[in-house]
């Protein structure tokens, strides 16, 4: 499941890509080499490229239906019209992926808990307003309360504002046996905008590598 699905395929060549530049400083860079990339991820990239590294890039809802097994169920949750317009069209004829236009926390307390109850979920809302970080941290309560077997994905950005920060404390406060980890690629107040992500995983198990805790 997820909250805050988007398009699900994004082409970095587009006007809205290249207006904010983003991918330059981000998948473009290191597109030249695949071979420090995550083996899946370049797969999925090449077989939307046709063997090529770009334009075509995968967001998190294709990454995931391109790693389901047969018996596995992908819900996705996108409220803005346009997003989930395009998300409609990037999974059609897919059976086995639901898309609704809905509040994603609605959305997905709705369907919990499911059946069978082993299941993920990743919350990555646009934190485009200050609320949205407690937001984050008072639903990851209601889910855990409602499926406790569910393994748990958090992202959240690093910006200059620091917002992050009350969010992970109130999160560490109540979830004691979680992971996180995040990747910083400029220092604070080098870059107006982002200049890092961070990631917090909950329920998670031996076998899920790749964390470390900070």
């Amino acid at each position: 499941m997820e909250t805050h699905a988007g398009r699900g395929l994004y082409d970095l060549q587009s006007a809205e890509a290249v207006k904010t530049g983003e991918a330059a400083s981000g998948w473009l860079a290191v597109a030249d080499t695949p071979e420090k990339l995550p083996p899946q991820l370049v797969e999925i990239v090449r077989g939307l490229n046709g063997g090529a590294m770009g334009p075509l890039y995968p967001g998190s809802p294709l990454v995931a239906a391109r790693m389901l097994r047969p018996q596995d169920r992908l819900h996705l949750m996108e409220l803005h019209p346009q997003e989930h317009a395009a998300l409609c069209e990037t999974f059609k004829g897919d059976e086995r992926v639901t898309v609704e236009k809905k509040d994603g926390y609605e959305g997905v307390l709705e369907l919990c808990p499911p059946a069978p109850g082993n299941g993920m979920a990743l919350i990555d809302p646009s934190y485009e307003i200050k609320e949205e970080y407690l937001g984050a941290a008072a639903f990851i309560d209601r889910l855990r309360n409602r499926w406790p077997e569910a393994v748990i994905m958090l992202w959240y950005p690093l910006l200059p504002a620091g917002r992050h920060a009350e969010m992970l404390a109130q999160l560490k406060t109540y979830h004691r046996e979680a992971l996180y980890n995040e990747y910083q690629w400029a220092e604070p107040g080098v870059e107006t905008g982002m200049y890092g992500s961070g990631a917090a995983l909950f329920n998670f198990s031996g076998a899920i590598q790749g964390f470390s805790e900070i």
